[in-house]
């Protein structure tokens, strides 16, 4: 258990605080009647993943926390548990079924739990966008503080009304947050409030901070501050709004300690690499030999490989697997981009601008698939910032790009079960032949250089990542992947910025 120790005084309790363990209890105990999909909502997929899926994996990455205990609707534990066990998470103990109301589901959590004093976080499971930011931050509190709690300003005005839905009072909105959570409660707290409400005739609760604010009423509840992306999927809406925030969110990129683990993950793979003769395939290309990997490069102008055409995909996949007997890797840098207005441009052109951009990578991702699922490899295919809004003067390859990222996550989503996994790489503006061609001479230090871009790209074909998109862009002067714990969003560059990488 990871946890930093505040000093000062301050604590809510005289006795030094010395938990034996931090416990994520993931309630998932909803039914989705107000989604109307026929399923919980924690089982509906979003970004190729069911939600319950994506918020279990936050607790598990999170350093802090040592087990989970997920409390799944009555009826569909196996298909939680299943879920789960596919994932391969280490830290969760039990999947089983949650109480009739909120709170007989926090009693039943606390069984589970056991006598010891541990902390213990209380999360909804259709809020699949919490951070390790805040799980660590809510830890953290519990040294000071013997409960937490997660939220947000209100952006709104808040009226009180009576019952014929006239105002009768407007609070300060200064003072007034939004819940979200997880909630966080020293164990010894959340327990005896809890034994409290039990004698309690009208004990009625909606959530576990209201039960230690009404029968604690001395024991402070510390507020941290929450994120606008962790919302809770509770309305169909809401559905496609986080849909779309894991489409926009960047990845985080797990880094390999040093030079010498690349060459140890490296050696005795092989990589294909479509697109490979100039720009990020290229240095990918000599990057993963010089590591140790086995690389095949192909493009139209070394190889004459067209990656729309079958026979030419067929032929390059072939030639690598007779040489070495597999394939672990494969790449699709290989794009053109042609500027101009959409009424303006050719047949040819449009024809060529489709066929390289978006069926290209269809056409290898097709044949790619029963080499990769011998070695439960990956595909990584390459998108660019104008994936998130289309640009005048560059419709089709916005539209390209975008399409490629639905293909990602469709893929993922098709191939888990073959163990394949199925990324997409979205770096900034990046200097590579093909932008030159395109925009003409730009500040070196304005751009991305390609061997950035490519040692990212090696960082995603060395993790576990699935379905991802993964930003790539400077920092502070500085071009490194997107590491935040935070989803970030990618930057919107105006037209006369163009924002648009440059693949091969």
């Amino acid at each position: 258990m990871t946890q930093d120790h505040p000093t000062g005084s301050g604590t809510a309790t005289e006795a030094p605080w010395r938990p034996a363990r931090t416990v994520a209890v993931v309630l998932a105990g909803g039914t989705g009647s107000r989604v109307g999909l026929g399923i919980p909502k924690q089982l509906v997929k979003i970004a190729g993943k069911p939600i319950i899926e994506h918020t279990v994996a936050v607790f598990e990455a999170a350093p802090e926390i040592d087990d989970i205990l997920v409390l799944m609707a009555p009826g569909y534990v196996d298909d939680a548990r299943r879920i789960l066990d596919a994932a391969g998470f280490r830290k969760v103990r039990r999947v089983v079924a949650g109480g009739d109301t909120r709170s007989d589901t926090t009693r039943l959590a606390l069984d589970l739990i056991g006598p010891d004093d541990c902390n213990v976080l209380f999360h909804d499971a259709v809020r699949p966008l919490v951070s390790g930011r805040i799980v660590r931050e809510c830890v953290n509190a519990l040294w000071t503080y013997a409960a937490v709690d997660v939220a947000i300003p209100s952006a709104d005005t808040i009226v009180e009304v009576d019952d014929d839905d006239c105002i009768t009072g407007i609070p300060v909105r200064s003072r007034l947050r939004r819940g979200q959570t997880p909630q966080a409660f020293r164990s010894p707290t959340i327990r005896q409030a809890y034994r409290l409400a039990a004698d309690d005739p009208h004990f009625a609760a909606t959530d576990d901070c209201g039960v230690v604010l009404r029968y604690l009423p001395d024991v402070p509840i510390k507020v941290i501050d929450g994120a606008d992306e962790n919302i809770k999927v509770t309305h169909p809406v809401d559905v496609h709004l986080v849909d779309k925030l894991f489409q926009l969110a960047a990845a985080r990129v797990p880094r390999l300690v040093d030079e010498a683990r690349y060459t140890e993950e490296l050696t005795g793979r092989t990589m294909v690499v479509f697109g490979g003769s100039y720009g990020i395939g290229h240095e990918l290309t000599e990057l993963a030999r010089r590591h140790g990997a086995q690389v095949f490069p192909v493009s139209r102008s070394t190889t004459g490989t067209h990656v729309e055409r079958d026979a030419d995909v067929r032929a390059a996949l072939t030639a690598a697997y007779e040489a070495t007997g597999r394939i672990d890797h494969v790449v699709v840098t290989a794009g053109i981009l042609e500027k101009g207005a959409l009424a303006e441009m050719d047949e040819a052109t449009i024809d060529r601008l489709l066929q390289v951009n978006f069926v290209g990578p269809v056409t290898v991702a097709r044949y790619a698939l029963p080499y990769l699922q011998q070695t439960k490899g990956q595909l990584l295919l390459y998108t660019s910032s104008s994936y998130t809004r289309g640009r005048a003067r560059y419709a089709l390859y916005s539209a390209t790009k975008a399409a490629l990222v639905n293909l990602t996550q469709a893929l993922a989503d098709e191939w888990a079960e073959f163990g394949v996994r199925v990324n997409c790489v979205n770096p900034e503006r990046t200097a590579t032949p093909m932008r030159t061609r395109a925009f003409g001479a730009e500040p070196e230090h304005t751009l991305l250089a390609a061997e950035t871009v490519a040692r990212a790209s090696l960082d995603v074909l060395l993790s576990d990542l699935t379905g991802q998109v993964i930003d790539v862009r400077r920092s502070g002067g500085q071009a490194v992947p997107a590491t935040a714990d935070e989803p970030v969003l990618p930057t919107q560059p105006g037209p006369d910025r163009a924002g648009l990488p440059a693949t091969n």
